[in-house]
């Protein structure tokens, strides 16, 4: 059988010191269990993995798997040459017409050299790789500060010749730093805070909150394709649906409706503790940012945040809307967020919200709506939604 080579950079894992090892380790599994069923074999070097895969994988499904995979600053398809400056020069024929090399664009070589046995330097090498490149493309300029393509050449123990590498995510492979519970809304900002957080090496599984009739099946549907995006980034997902209609209502009909958002999201908060707690969770996720809505201001996160013994982290919480949206449409989540079918929270807004509640004041009213007994109901009821790490929902 034969296989693909591809070069991959690590960034932040090279500064791990003596921990270095553990992250490289869970790098290799996160990418091995993204290409799956396809056999693949990962080895290191210094600064980089290389990852040989079945030809049977098609390019797409290995570039959607290396580019959403934390850890990973780029990767290229990468070609072994024979160790001379003449095998460098034979593959790099063999591979550039292959490329997205053309007539009339511009270009740069790069060449690191490893090996100082190499009895070439580097700028040597460079000159004869660029006299290959104008060989079969004469009407090709050089530009070195800002080239449209750039054929890189390694001289380690083995030498490797790529074109036009792949950025990567950056950042820290998941299932490094602990495990939270998103709480994953139809929204812009929450698919963008788990995001956030995968990339600082958080595994995640989400909540939603589902108020049906209030909240259409199309909204659960919108959730469920959130999630089937996000879960590349995330190394796969569970989604647990919620079912909170009666203690919605509960709220609405005996709280006082200034504080109806408030009131829900210490349930939310009581709720998502549970199933947190049932499944490895140590620290819940939220998409809230500074006074974006009433519920956010610190007042009231500082109440929210009494409800519940974990950690709880806004990784959006310093960020404006232009900032996250931009994030979002990276992604590729932003499209899906817009469409219009509204959250629970949403739904169930007062018209005129408290937005700075005074927490002995708001704590002593949630206590005395008793809403324990429909938190076990709910958290009894939920129903889980599971996304493989290519964002496949899986059928259990």
């Amino acid at each position: 059988m034969g296989s693909k080579l591809y070069l991959i950079k690590e960034g932040e894992i090279s500064l791990k010191g003596g921990n270095r090892n553990l992250f490289e380790k869970q790098l290799r599994h996160n990418i091995k269990n993204k290409l799956r069923p396809y056999h693949s074999e990962i080895t290191k070097q210094k600064g980089r993995l290389y990852a040989e895969i079945s030809d049977k994988a098609p390019d797409e499904i290995i570039r959607k798997a290396l580019s959403t995979t934390p850890g990973i600053t780029g990767f290229a398809r990468a070609y072994m040459a024979e160790k001379s400056i003449e095998g460098i020069k034979t593959k790099a024929l063999e591979i550039l017409p292959s490329s997205d090399f053309r007539n009339g664009d511009s270009f740069r070589v790069t060449v690191k050299r490893e090996d100082k046995t190499f009895p070439m330097n580097s700028h040597e090498v460079s000159c004869e790789l660029a006299d290959t490149v104008f060989s079969l493309y004469p009407e090709m300029t050089v530009n070195l500060k800002n080239p449209e393509h750039t054929l890189t050449c390694e001289i380690r123990g083995d030498v490797y010749l790529y074109t036009d590498e792949e950025k990567g995510e950056s950042g820290l492979p998941y299932a490094t730093a602990g495990k939270g519970m998103l709480l994953l809304s139809g929204g812009i900002d929450s698919p963008v805070a788990g995001y956030m957080m995968a990339k600082r090496g958080m595994k995640l599984d989400a909540i939603y909150f589902h108020a049906y009739p209030y909240t259409s099946e199309m909204a659960l549907e919108k959730v469920k394709k959130l999630a089937s995006i996000i879960a590349p980034y995330l190394g796969g997902l569970r989604l647990f649906v919620v079912p909170f209609t009666e203690g919605q209502e509960y709220i609405r009909d005996h709280g006082y409706e200034e504080e109806a958002t408030l009131m829900f999201r210490a349930s939310m908060m009581k709720t998502s503790e549970r199933i947190a707690r049932e499944n490895g969770g140590n620290a819940i996720v939220t998409g809230e940012a500074l006074s974006q809505v009433a519920s956010q201001t610190l007042d009231a996160m500082s109440f929210t945040d009494s409800m519940t013994a974990l950690l709880v982290l806004r990784p959006l919480v310093g960020m404006d809307k232009e900032a996250i949206t931009a994030v979002a449409e990276r992604i590729g989540t932003y499209e899906t967020s817009i469409l219009p079918y509204e959250d629970c929270c949403v739904v169930f807004s007062p018209k005129h919200p408290v937005t700075r509640p005074v927490k002995e004041v708001v704590t002593r009213h949630f206590e005395e709506l008793k809403m324990e007994e429909m938190i076990d109901k709910a958290v009894k009821n939920t129903v889980v939604y599971s996304f493989d790490p290519m964002g496949n929902e899986i059928n259990e």
